[in-house]
């Protein structure tokens, strides 16, 4: 096992990186104490992944350090891969061998004798609930299955680091919550963990500190409690049947609130902080809305929740966000596309 120091697990100080025009990381910090987890939010596009790529050895930063267990990121590369593990967003296993197989080789990989992988990819099978599939192929496995089995494919080396990024994406309920049993166990043992999601909830109930990051900054940080007093005392949430409504319904709630309403037109829910008025903020909006002809469901007072925190640091929801940079996606693919036609059709005509 790599020799440990007495600072942080990871330290980051003004990291940045860009490709082209596009800026991912635009100067982030972050300091992870070691055998805690901490949760980067934000949404796609945000800088998640580039950063766990630059603190992984993938990937160069163009400015600033990285630290990993005491190790720079970029001069001291290989040092910085013995004490870490990395489960991406997708799993990186291979699906024409046995789930024993994959374990095998990794073990194999990391230098394990053959006695010792054995033994090492049984251990890890038994822990991560996959004795009974061992000898099946990886490709008859559940999308869970695979993403269990690439989690313990990035602990045979037992790191004293591990980078989950977005680690239970795509999975059903069930085993996304299987994955935080898996993940607070590993706590628990002492591995640091940093821990990117687009799920709020998952943030909240797996992470020690938060950190917001959106179009490669940090925007916020704190634990989960820090980050929600920032909303502001309870949050009156409301659904409206008819969608024509919702911009009535947002003019009448609004002259209860203490901040800007939010509403998605998809799904009529409106939300909007009212402090710490509590049941005095509820029948207001009440009456508001009954003197503005609209009907709700649902009408009732809530903590705020870190989608909330999100929407009161950004101005949208992380969801929007994520749309946004789709859309922006699409029209460059669009313009880079009308480009190459023009650019053949003027060779054409010369």
């Amino acid at each position: 096992m790599p020799e440990t120091n007495s600072g942080p697990a990871i330290l980051v100080e003004g990291l940045t990186k860009s490709f082209g025009d596009v800026h991912a990381l635009r100067g982030i910090d972050l300091v992870v104490p070691r055998g805690t987890v901490l949760g980067v939010l934000g949404p796609n596009g945000a800088g998640k992944t580039t950063a766990v790529r630059i603190l992984t050895t993938l990937l160069l930063p163009d400015k600033g350090r990285a630290l990993v267990e005491g190790r720079d990121v970029v001069r001291e590369a290989a040092a910085v891969r013995r004490s870490i593990g990395l489960s991406g967003q997708s799993a990186a296993i291979q699906e024409e061998l046995t789930g024993r197989e994959n374990l095998e080789i990794v073990g194999r990989l990391h230098h394990l004798g053959k006695a010792e992988a054995r033994i090492r990819a049984s251990d890890l099978l038994q822990q991560f609930d996959l004795i009974d599939a061992a000898d099946r192929y990886a490709k008859t496995y559940s999308g869970g299955m695979q993403r269990r089995l690439d989690l313990a494919a990035s602990l045979v080396g037992r790191p004293q680091v591990l980078f989950l990024d977005e680690p239970t994406t795509g999975l059903d309920p069930r085993s996304r919550l299987g994955m935080w049993d898996i993940i607070r166990s590993l706590v628990a043992g002492g591995t640091t963990l940093l821990l990117t999601t687009q799920y709020l909830d998952e943030a909240d109930e797996l992470a020690d500190e938060i950190v917001v990051i959106d179009h490669g900054l940090v925007i916020a940080a704190g634990t989960a409690e820090e980050l929600k007093s920032r909303v502001g005392g309870d949050v009156l949430e409301f659904t409206v049947p008819d969608r024509d409504r919702i911009t009535d319904a947002v003019a009448a709630i609004a002259l209860v609130g203490e901040s800007e309403p939010h509403a998605d037109k998809e799904t009529g829910i409106v939300s909007v902080g009212v402090g710490g008025r509590g049941s005095d903020a509820l029948v207001d909006g009440v009456r508001s809305l009954d003197a503005a002809g609209v009907a709700t469901k649902g009408l009732a007072l809530r903590r705020p929740s870190l989608d909330d925190v999100f929407l009161a640091l950004t101005g949208h929801a992380a969801e929007e966000e994520e749309q946004r940079v789709r859309r922006g996606r699409s029209r460059q693919k669009r313009a880079a596309a009308t480009n190459g036609a023009r650019n053949k059709a003027g060779k054409d005509v010369s």
